[in-house]
């Protein structure tokens, strides 16, 4: 829509996980490299949470783009599974012939002897498990029983977790304490702050070929960065609808006007909700009146 307006190639603003709009800098960048040092050590369980709009799915599919060609990667997206469930997306994910149908055993049996070939490969196997803490308690069970494959030199599978914070929650119940005590390496993303939005900015709209100055007026960065908490999927939603009202107006430069139109129309923006909060002397008004009625009802 306002593409060839702003001289951009494509949109910089989508929310689907393009791994060519990874911003590799700041802890992102340090994530990344938390997850390779990792994988390179062998590690059998790591874990990465963030809160919703943090940039997990990106982050792993950089992660499976990145990996050299020794590793083997298997990946879940939706692993709300039940146990046999999860070992049958491994099974598959592993290109393994599913057509028939196994019992818990043999279907345990051809995993791991699937596992002890790309290991005689020299080849080590990743499984990458998006959406985590939407795994049920018995199915994480049997995700330990999985990764308690191993050689006497290494272990068959490592595992990659990533889910929202309520991950930590189920990890701490105790009937997957076993498991939370293989977790060796985490990661906590964490919205970006605002010198960092203002690279990213400059990076996606880069990434969608930009060439020109400051496309977003300062004081419109300013209420993005308190709209979005810096939260990346909120970056980009309101970046993208400030950028149609601004093209809409027929003006080159996001401003604040375009910004709110922005924030106005998004639900989970903050100053969306700020701009309608009662006004702090309404409610101290209406307290000092209430005090005032209980007094004079106490008092009769």
């Amino acid at each position: 829509m306002y593409q060839d307006y702003f001289g951009l190639t494509e949109a910089p603003f989508s929310i689907t996980p393009d791994t060519s709009y990874f911003y590799a800098h700041g802890h992102y960048s340090e994530a990344l490299n938390t997850l390779l040092v990792a994988l390179r050590a062998g590690e059998g369980f790591i874990k990465v949470t963030g809160e919703v709009g943090t940039g997990k799915t990106l982050l792993c599919r950089k992660l499976l783009n990145t990996v050299e060609d020794r590793f083997v990667t298997a990946y879940i997206p939706n692993p709300m599974l039940t146990p046999y469930g999860l070992q049958s997306a491994v099974a598959d994910e592993l290109g393994l012939d599913m057509s028939r149908h196994y019992g818990h055993h043999q279907l345990l049996k051809l995993i791991s002897n699937r596992l002890l070939e790309l290991t005689a490969e020299g080849k080590n196997i990743v499984l990458c498990i998006d959406e985590a803490q939407t795994m049920p308690v018995e199915t994480m069970e049997a995700l330990r029983l999985l990764t308690n494959l191993e050689t006497e030199k290494q272990k068959l599978l490592q595992v990659i977790l990533f889910g929202q914070p309520e991950l930590d929650d189920h990890l701490n119940e105790k009937n997957v304490r076993q498991l939370k005590q293989r977790i060796t390496f985490s990661y906590v993303l964490k919205p970006i702050d605002q010198e960092e939005m203002k690279l990213y900015l400059t990076h996606r709209l880069g990434v969608a070929g930009y060439k020109g100055g400051n496309l977003f007026e300062e004081k419109a960065m300013s209420s993005l960065y308190k709209a979005s908490r810096g939260i990346p999927r909120l970056i980009n939603i309101l970046s993208h609808k400030s950028l149609m009202s601004a093209y809409g107006q027929g003006t080159k430069h996001v401003n604040k006007d375009n910004m709110r139109a922005a924030i106005k129309d998004t639900e989970d923006a903050q100053l969306s909700h700020a701009n309608h909060a009662t006004p702090a002397w309404v409610i101290a008004t209406a307290s000092l009146f209430a005090v005032s009625l209980v007094t004079f009802f106490l008092l009769r």
